[in-house]
């Protein structure tokens, strides 16, 4: 078996597994965060459901450390008043990011299984353990239940041959990686990172490249623990920790080789992780803001290297750098080694740990206009604010918050360049809301959106998270996508969606669902979906379905064409053009819960 395979069969009753099998997986830690901490409790206590160990049931506070927003603070009360009451472990606002504090304090070990209403909770795959992240209604089945389904993904084995250029850093690496790959080639896989250069790799570079596989569109990016990183992990979290590989004859469903010599250092063009240039593209590009943090670059090592780079010196003025370390343990490193003292005498604002910007719960945001350099996964339009947002690594981040404009550390002038700030803008939308209900067959408008890879942000941005009543989740759907921003005042009940490939790519919130639901709309059709917005869809009862990417053109399908589509024979017709196709009929998973109503109605 390969390591995915092994981790899975090791928490099933199964004894061997293929790709495509659907098994229950026993969850040795489960974790909700403080935007979906309250949904979580909402769904137990609504369904009259129990914690089944509390022993490996965790919140984490990370979102929204200072609990600067109302519904936030109410939120976080409302999960502290149940954990008081369940005897539930919180990792709460002085904590840090959960994932990080999973990791160094040994909730999940090499091989162990992990879920949390965070979408890169497939972090984990840096330490050789299965990670994923769920919407409430699948996190509170598995606090509940402590086991949920899961698909064995196919599997894809990648080498990075050669040497690793010293000026690559690990941020350089996976950068690399989406540049080669793109949001969606590796869409539902589970990727095996091989070679002598991956061997190499310190546990903070590790979590760097495995926390971007959410970005790639991938499942997870599974790295095995060499002998260092156990002895490092055992060290963090004082337990004696046994490692876990593929077996030798482990099959794959793909081997693909990368030349890691060849790879440059990367920055990320705002709007998409995956639109990648090389740094001497953009050097010279002003910014307004700087920001090192989040669960990829938030961690001791990424803090040495800038306050190497920016000790003695001054950051530009006009210019606004925002530093979260990952967790407190690494914030209280930070300041024992003084990099605090050089980030607070360069200018800095050091924030305490969380996760930051592109949870829109603490420091990182920008506004209309801001040009920011940023050390996060995502940069999706409208993630970390309204502004631009170019991601690079740790050490470009400080040389450029330091010059006035992107640039290497080789590369400071003597004389930074100044610039002046720019303005805000607000606003609102109305709501709709339309009961659900459970038949095969649907008849309805089409609303043709052809787009590949759109996002939970642009479907359902994060600054709505901490709504909790889907009758005001439809107003904001699509807000946050370009050229539909008004797309919930003008569909009607019963309207169809129809788009591309990795729709719902992203974030694991449960309301990129709901929101569609709020609006009366029945299906979604996509070439495919981002593999935790699938989970969410079937749990919430959401028919969704995916087609042949010749589908549209066959049937001749336009905006506004009337089509007919059953859930049980998946055929589709085109009423206007009396054209026939095939959709992917639902899995008999998927239909047991549509007509349950969701995962969590008996």
């Amino acid at each position: 078996m390969n390591l995915i395979e092994k981790i899975l069969v090791n928490h099933s009753t199964q004894k061997k597994v293929k790709p495509g099998d659907i098994i229950d997986v026993s969850i040795d830690a489960r974790v909700a965060r403080d935007f979906g901490g309250a949904n979580v409790v909402k769904n137990l206590i609504e369904n009259g459901l129990q914690v089944d160990d509390t022993s490996k049931t965790f919140f984490t506070f990370d979102c929204n450390p200072g609990g600067s927003d109302q519904k936030y603070a109410a939120n976080q009360h409302f999960c502290r008043q149940y954990a008081r009451e369940n005897n539930l472990k919180i990792y709460d606002i002085n904590g840090g990011i959960g994932t990080h504090l999973a990791i160094d304090n040994g909730l999940i070990l090499p091989g162990g299984t992990f879920v949390s209403t965070d979408s890169h909770a497939n972090i984990m795959g840096s330490i050789g353990a299965f990670g994923q992240g769920m919407g409430d209604q699948d996190i509170a089945a598995v606090w509940a239940n402590g086991k949920s389904w899961f698909k064995v993904p196919k599997s894809v084995k990648l080498t990075l041959k050669g040497k690793r250029p010293k000026n690559v850093s690990a941020k350089d690496i996976v950068l690399n990686l989406l540049d080669n790959f793109g949001a969606n080639k590796l869409l539902g896989y589970s990727v095996e990172l091989y070679g002598e250069a991956v061997d190499e790799l310190t546990l903070d570079e590790r979590i760097t490249i495995s926390s971007m596989a959410t970005e790639m569109g991938a499942i997870i990016i599974l790295i095995t623990p060499t002998e260092k990183i156990i002895n490092e992990l055992e060290s963090l979290s004082g337990k004696t920790i046994d490692s876990i590989s593929a077996d030798p004859n482990a099959e794959y469903d793909q081997l693909l080789d990368v030349d890691i010599s060849e790879f440059t250092p990367m920055v990320a063009m705002p709007g998409h992780p995956h639109d990648d240039v090389n740094i001497s593209e953009v050097k010279g590009e002003k910014i307004d803001s700087a920001f090192l943090g989040s669960c990829t670059n938030g961690r001791i090592s990424d803090l040495r290297i800038a306050a190497e780079i920016m000790k003695d010196k001054k950051i530009a003025p006009g210019v606004v750098m925002k530093i979260v370390p990952a967790t407190d343990e690494i914030w209280q490193q930070a300041l024992d080694e003084g990099l605090i003292k050089i980030f607070k005498q360069a200018g800095a604002l050091v924030s305490n740990a969380g996760c930051a910007g592109c949870a829109a719960g603490q420091v990182g945001q920008n506004g209309p206009g801001e040009v920011t350099v940023s050390s996060g996964n995502r940069n999706f339009a409208g993630k970390q604010g309204k502004g631009s947002v170019f991601l690079t690594s740790p050490a470009v981040i400080a040389a450029s918050a330091v010059a006035g404009f992107i640039t290497t550390p080789d590369e400071i002038p003597a004389q930074p360049v100044e610039f002046s700030a720019k303005g805000l803008i607000l606003g609102s939308q109305k709501e709709k809301s339309v009961p659900q209900s459970t038949p095969v067959k649907f008849v309805g408008k089409v609303w043709l959106i052809e787009q590949n890879d759109i996002d939970t942000d642009m479907i359902f941005h994060n600054r709505y998270l901490t709504i909790t009543d889907i009758k005001e989740m439809g107003q904001y759907a699509f807000d946050n996508l370009e050229g539909y921003e008004d797309f919930a005042k003008k569909v009607e009940p019963g309207d169809i969606i129809i788009t591309g490939k990795n729709f719902g790519a992203g974030s694991s919130r449960q309301q990129a669902v709901d929101c569609f639901k709020s609006l009366g709309i029945p299906l979604i059709l996509a070439e495919s979906f981002g593999a935790i917005y699938e989970r969410n869809a079937i749990n919430a009862a959401m028919p969704i379905l995916t087609y042949d990417s010749d589908l549209i053109q066959k049937l001749d399908i336009k905006s506004g064409d009337k089509v007919i589509v059953n859930l049980e024979q998946g055929t589709i017709q085109n009423l206007e053009t009396k054209k026939e196709g095939n959709v992917t009929p639902f899995s008999q998973v998927q239909m047991e819960i549509y007509k349950r109503g969701g995962l969590l109605n008996n």
